[in-house]
């Protein structure tokens, strides 16, 4: 079969012929339909991931969409770059069939593979980090990419009465409002923390109940200050850096709460039950995300985009 493959860390993996995997006890094949390069993927081939450097050769791929062999459509994790062994990037898989989700009839595999974890991170970071309630307003940072486009659809779905968005480019500002927040502010590079909160402050209908951040620096010290007295803030990443200008005048005079979130906290059973949630949605067409299907036989570029940070959606390999 073909497979992508990790043959040192930091470069692009290379297409080869690898062996059919072999299903032990436990364990079934899934033929592969779809696999997201999300970041995670790209970081942990990086072989500078707090999770250590993979031993390699390694098929990468954190989640995938594919069939079993009755045909049933499924999502699957894998631990592919954080753990030994192989992951979704392949013609072919050997997954623990207690990680298989069964997807609703007619499920689109690449949008589904799209939405994969990043969604369940956003409905998670909402809902229960987040602990969002209906009628409240919600500010979402980074709006454009995969978390933000997901958390502006499922804050509706949640029942939030205003979605905000906060977005770099004008093409993730567009996309933004396509996918219906209320308000959408541009983030700009030359941005201080009081000029991007004034700003926000702006569009917003009274304070904000909710933030939802997967950037941090400029943006979140700047989003706390929109914040209602005992507000949250949910972080899910550091896209635009690892360190945040907080000052302790807003967090104390608003009594605010920062929260971090990360998907390793789900079990099992819980990533499973969000994924059905969320599939049932896609399958209804109540959620969507922007997404590009790249040929396995050219993951290379592709990888090579999404490392460097110049892949404008999301990236899906298909067979």
């Amino acid at each position: 079969m073909r497979a992508a493959t990790i043959v040192r860390c930091g470069s692009p993996p290379l297409v080869v012929e690898r062996p059919l995997p072999v299903p032990s006890a436990g364990l079934v094949t899934v033929t592969v339909t779809a696999a997201p390069i999300t970041p995670l993927d790209v970081l942990c081939a990086s072989g500078t991931s707090y999770f250590g450097a993979p031993a390699v050769p390694y098929v990468p791929g954190v989640q995938g969409v594919g069939t079993l062999d009755d045909g049933t459509a499924v999502w699957f994790p894998t631990d592919a770059g954080m753990r030994p062994g192989d992951g979704s990037m392949a013609s072919v898989v050997a997954v623990p069939s207690a990680d298989v989700v069964p997807l609703p009839a007619g499920a689109d595999h690449r949008l589904i593979a799209a939405l994969g974890l990043s969604a369940v991170a956003a409905w998670q970071a909402l809902t229960w980090r987040g602990a969002l309630h209906p009628g409240e307003q919600v500010l979402v940072l980074g709006g454009g990419g995969v978390v933000g486009q997901v958390a502006i659809q499922l804050a509706r779905l949640a029942g939030a009465r205003r979605v905000i968005a906060a977005c770099r480019s004008a093409a993730a500002r567009d996309r933004a409002h396509r996918l219906g927040a209320d308000a959408v502010v541009a983030i700009r590079d030359a941005d201080d923390v009081a000029t991007l909160a004034r700003r926000l402050q702006d569009v917003t209908d009274g304070p904000v109940d909710l933030v939802l951040d997967p950037l941090f620096g400029t943006p979140a010290a700047a989003a706390l200050r929109t914040l209602r007295r005992g507000g949250r803030l949910v972080n899910l990443g550091s896209a635009a850096g690892e360190v945040a200008p907080l000052d302790s005048a807003t967090l104390r005079s608003g009594s605010l709460r920062i929260l971090g979130y990360t998907n390793t906290e789900l079990s099992a059973a819980e990533k499973a039950a969000t994924m059905r949630y969320l599939a049932d949605h896609a399958a209804a067409g109540r959620l969507v995300v922007e997404h590009d299907a790249v040929p396995l036989a050219e993951i290379g570029p592709a990888w090579a985009a999404q490392a460097a940070g110049q892949a404008p959606r999301r990236l899906v390999v298909v067979p």
